[in-house]
């Protein structure tokens, strides 16, 4: 009897850690308390991060709490809620309200846009969020948290960075100059050559920030993580768009 009911104990443990980790929660541990620049996820072209912080807020962690600050691309969204749009409709709701963010883009100018401090139940993992615009209709969206990484200060700073892909025969200037701002960091990319007419990064176009010299380029980038590229070269009898990834050496980072 009792070598029955040690093999049933044993046979049930297994079974919840194998329910354990078919878990549609978190795949990453419980981050620490600090500041942290991720990705704010969403499912509308409409509602998502605005273009200068590259799809990134800063996500601050306090005693297991998570919230991430978003600046959004105007101020047409009044308010966010955390839950379904019918549920921010009802009486007591709890609405997200705005603050107002300057933003600053790639060509120097600013704009005040409305931002959100959005609490976070958990990373990598869709949860509902509702907003209304300024004609007060309400719309469902899902978003997630992703990729947190840790906050480098506002700066400019240099780190090593390894080109693989091509023929071998590119290569780009390392270190290279990495300005932080708001949580993301942009490299500035020089090409071995001027023949680069410009680089993409999934479907994102990037044009050279110069028109004499090597090809320049400014791109958003993460630390020791393999950054998928291409790059459109006129070098050849024809253009080709040529796939190469970039990895910056986190380890290496240096205040300029």
């Amino acid at each position: 009897m009792k070598k029955m009911l040690l093999i049933g104990l044993f046979a049930a443990a297994l079974l919840m850690a194998s329910c354990g980790k078919q878990d549609g929660g978190s795949s990453k541990a419980a981050l620490k308390d600090g500041t942290y620049s991720a990705l704010f996820n969403t499912d509308g072209s409409m509602f998502h991060v605005n273009e200068a912080h590259h799809g990134r807020g800063v996500l601050t962690v306090k005693d297991g709490k998570m919230v991430i600050h978003i600046s959004l691309p105007s101020k047409n969204t009044v308010n966010l809620f955390l839950g379904s749009a019918e549920d921010a409709q009802k009486a007591g709701a709890a609405l997200l309200q705005p603050t107002t963010d300057t933003v600053t883009y790639e060509d120097g100018t600013q704009e005040e846009v409305n931002g959100f401090d959005v609490p976070v139940p958990y990373l990598d993992k869709e949860f509902d969020c509702a907003l209304v615009g300024t004609k007060g209709k309400w719309y469902d969206h899902k978003v997630s948290v992703s990729d947190p990484q840790p906050m480098v200060a506002d700066g400019t700073y240099t780190a090593e960075v390894k080109l693989e892909g091509g023929s071998g025969k590119a290569s780009v200037t390392s270190p290279a100059v990495i300005t932080a701002a708001n949580g993301v960091l942009t490299a500035e990319i020089e090409w071995s050559s001027s023949h680069y007419e410009y680089m993409t990064i999934g479907e994102t176009r990037y044009d050279p920030v110069n028109t004499e010299g090597n090809s320049t380029f400014r791109i958003p980038v993460t630390l020791d993580a393999d950054i998928k590229v291409s790059a459109l070269t006129n070098a050849m009898s024809e253009p080709h768009l040529i796939d190469y990834t970039l990895h910056f050496d986190g380890a290496s980072l240096k205040a300029k």
